[in-house]
């Protein structure tokens, strides 16, 4: 009997809607060979729900997404709105989606497709085999930390503020989210501090270190973050799975988003408690070849890879199109973005084909 699941779609703004609707066909192909069943419900985020309905963020769309099972995001935003006041700016509707899904932990992979290893900027010997996962937190730490703000001080100056805070609670969440996602991968999980400085960190290294007796099958590491940093540039192969906070891992996935050199590849994924993900691409709207079939679609579909895995435990079918959009790389297919010499060029929907015409092959 096919497994159910309920898929709010967000195509949002700009490629959104292209990259989403190849994203769908990709869906659709996988559930037969896998038995499942998706049911589609598509609501307005961003700037198509302001030009729709006045807010970034409507009641109606935060109600779907929480009655479903994951959520599949595409991208926000454009010129369009960028004078409007922040509260009612596309991105102003991100963030409340976060919130009202209270999804805390953000999972952004950078992994080194062969096929588009020229694209990196660090030599091909060190960025070979990269297959990194940085599991952020995304609710706490410095930026919603109390107090904060710029105040005056008894002298006259100004004196800006903000606090760095966690509980126990909050990294026990996070740590947890970070081993059972290393127990998916190569069973090595680093966690990235500051704690010979900050002594929230020394409280986050104790937590994660505590934890750690539960995931014997998990080998944990620790580093401060400027040392993460410098050997994410030296060494980057070392890492499997990094957990780390807010502000770390803010400046630490984008890092190593750019060892890959291709950030129109990369996927994301947002994670809760009791409530459905969110999965969508890194790179933003592109509003400049917004429906002209130029869009590269791969980035979205694998979000829907890691919703697959992640988000409702299927990591076979995640596998599949993982494996396939391997398969079109090496059959020499790229959208505008990764083309090179000797390539076969391919619009939005192109890609799509070509990627289910190797899911329905039998060798694919």
């Amino acid at each position: 009997m096919a497994q159910n699941y309920r898929i709010t779609l967000l195509p949002g703004d700009g490629i959104g809607p292209e990259i989403m609707t190849v994203t769908v066909d990709v869906l659709k192909t996988i559930a037969k060979q896998y038995d499942l069943q998706f049911d589609f419900t598509s609501v307005p985020i961003g700037g198509a729900a302001i030009d729709e309905t006045g807010e970034p963020l409507p009641a109606k769309t935060l109600e779907t997404c929480r009655n479903s099972d994951a959520v599949l995001l595409a991208a926000i935003g454009g010129y369009k709105w960028d004078n409007l006041p922040r509260h009612q700016r596309p991105e102003t509707g991100l963030l409340g989606l976060r919130s009202g899904l209270s999804l805390f932990a953000n999972l952004r992979p950078a992994t080194i497709l062969p096929q588009l290893i020229d694209a990196s900027t660090l030599k091909p010997e060190v960025v070979k085999g990269v297959d990194i996962m940085v599991v952020r937190e995304l609710t706490g730490g410095i930026y919603f930390g109390q107090p904060k703000g710029v105040f005056a001080t008894e002298t006259g100056e100004q004196r800006g503020v903000n606090t760095m805070a966690y509980t126990d609670g909050e990294i026990d969440r996070i740590a947890k989210i970070g081993f059972e996602t290393a127990q998916k991968r190569g069973g090595k999980l680093c966690s990235v501090d500051k704690a010979n400085v900050l002594d929230v960190s020394q409280l986050w290294r104790d937590r994660v270190t505590q934890m750690s007796e539960q995931y014997s099958d998990v080998e944990l590491s620790h580093l401060y973050v400027d040392n993460a940093a410098m050997q994410l540039v030296r060494d980057p192969k070392q890492f499997d799975t990094i957990v780390t906070g807010n502000m770390f891992g803010d400046i630490l996935s984008d890092a190593a988003a750019m060892l890959t050199g291709s950030i129109g590849m990369l996927p994301s994924a947002s994670l809760g408690e009791n409530n459905p993900g969110v999965f969508e691409p890194v790179h933003g709207s592109a509003p400049d070849i917004a429906g002209q079939d130029k869009a590269n679609p791969l980035a979205q579909i694998l979000s829907a890879a890691m919703m697959l895995r992640y988000g409702l435990n299927q990591p076979q079918a995640a596998k599949r199109i993982e494996q396939a959009v391997l398969q079109v790389l090496d059959l020499g297919y790229r959208t505008g973005d990764i083309m090179s010499p000797g390539m076969k060029p391919v619009g939005c929907r192109g890609m799509g084909e070509i990627l289910i015409q190797v899911l329905e092959s039998p060798m694919g």
